[in-house]
């Protein structure tokens, strides 16, 4: 089931956001109409990213984002987990170092 939500973009509240990309807060939160307050778990692609519930950590959400929508698709926690591993081998092919070990500390963190 995919919950469709008409907030406005990620992208769009980022860019509204007045200090520049390397000062801004690196804990991103989304409210869901169901669930609550979301945490940012990683950025997967250009319009996707990966959410879990913010206390319990157990629900994972595949996060669209598209010009006019947001849609939020509960997926595993084994999914989750992959979709974050195969993350940070990208970033390592990439030489991303500071980026892999951010997201290798939440990796461990959550998983």
């Amino acid at each position: 089931m995919v919950f469709e939500s008409s907030y406005p973009s990620i992208a769009s509240l980022r860019a509204s956001c007045p200090l520049p990309p390397d000062k801004m807060m690196s804990e991103i939160y989304l409210n869901h109409p169901t669930f609550g307050l979301l945490y940012r778990v990683c950025l997967l692609e250009a319009n996707q990213e990966l959410f879990t519930t913010l206390y319990a950590q157990r629900l994972f959400f595949l996060v669209t984002v598209n010009a006019d929508k947001v849609s939020f698709e509960p997926i595993s926690r084994t999914d989750s987990r992959l979709l974050v591993e195969n993350r940070l081998r990208q970033l390592r092919r990439l030489n991303s170092n500071e980026d892999y070990n951010s997201l290798n500390e939440i990796y461990k963190r959550t998983f």
